[in-house]
């Protein structure tokens, strides 16, 4: 069985009377990429800080690779590394020397230093650049050297707090697979972020924190049941056929009241439980009309309608449960 390598039971903070964490649950296994997702202020940052030592909880447990964060905090601190939201490097010196310098600050024997160097600038395409100042480097590069030197003393679980932040989208895709790579070697990962396509693309499971607990968790495909419903997109050829789509052709078609156009795309997006039945109607109705269609298709959930429906809820409001 893979043992959890981050475990919490019942975490709660608070800062003064304001509770942040109300009894939060996880458990992240060996190898598993776990995303933590949440609004500002629904206690991501507050969670990392307690499982990586900063900050001691008010109450409930949390252990990192076995290891309690309060009454074995050194062990906790050296089988984690947490690399946050800007690049910990020292622009002044080299790729290399910066690695260098971490691997002695990690008591790493003199001989493994420049070894252990070689290998992580090899492991994220670096090598080339390690004799440059990291000044010259671009923001993806400086990344993923930060990433590099989070791995110099081999964690056994790595948490990246908001990792592609600033970064330009082919930069992100890289990181992705970088990261993809480590879990696939067997470190844990715990992400948290706030692009919801980088938790759907790179998580295998996420959490929702939604005031101070988990709201719902599951993998991306399992939340994304949580919100009921499919939509059906018509798109035109002209503004004529979509206002007289709107106003006259599907009058009476049920779950037109919650139809949403969108006149900048000649769209109509139609609420429904039944899109192959709804297209039927939508194609006949248009046809008999003499509409222009240009297109139709089956619009399903995305996290971001998971995000806004379990954010958006009443505080204290059981929360629907994906698969556990």
């Amino acid at each position: 069985m893979n043992p959890p390598m981050i475990e919490t039971r019942g975490l709660r903070k608070s800062y003064g009377h304001h509770p942040v964490l109300r009894g939060v649950d996880l458990t992240v296994r060996r190898g598993e990429i776990f995303a933590l997702l949440g609004a500002n202020g629904a206690g991501k940052t507050t969670t990392v800080n307690i499982l990586t030592t900063l900050l001691r909880p008010d109450g409930g447990t949390a252990a990192v690779a076995g290891a309690d964060v309060i009454r074995e905090a050194a062990t906790v601190r050296r089988r984690i590394a947490l690399t946050g939201q800007y690049a910990s490097v020292d622009e002044f010196s080299t790729g290399t020397e910066n690695l260098v310098m971490m691997a002695d600050l990690a008591h790493l024997p003199r001989r493994a230093v420049r070894r252990r160097a070689t290998e992580l600038l090899d492991r994220f395409d670096l090598a080339d650049a390690g004799r440059r100042k990291v000044a010259t480097y671009s923001g993806g590069m400086r990344r993923r050297l930060d990433l590099a030197i989070s791995l110099v003393a081999d964690p056994d679980v790595l948490v990246l707090d908001e990792p592609t932040t600033g970064l330009d989208p082919a930069s992100r895709s890289q990181l992705w697979e970088v990261v993809r790579g480590l879990a696939a070697d067997g470190t844990t990962v715990l992400l948290t972020t706030q692009y919801l396509e980088e938790a759907d693309r790179l998580a295998d499971t996420i959490a929702v924190l939604a005031d101070g607990q988990v709201a719902a968790r599951g993998t991306a495909t399992e939340l994304k049941t949580l919100v009921s419903g499919e939509h059906v997109r018509v798109t035109f050829d002209d503004a004529t056929s979509l206002a007289a789509a709107r106003d006259v052709t599907f009058v009476g078609m049920p779950g037109l009241d919650g139809a949403e156009t969108d006149h900048r795309t000649l769209a109509l997006t139609i609420p429904s439980i039944e899109p192959v039945r709804t297209i039927r109607a939508v194609l006949d109705r248009a046809d008999a009309g003499g509409l222009a269609v240009s297109g139709v298709s089956v619009v399903k959930p995305t996290l971001d309608d998971v995000f806004l429906a379990l954010t958006q809820q009443p505080a204290h409001q059981p929360a629907p449960e994906a698969a556990r």
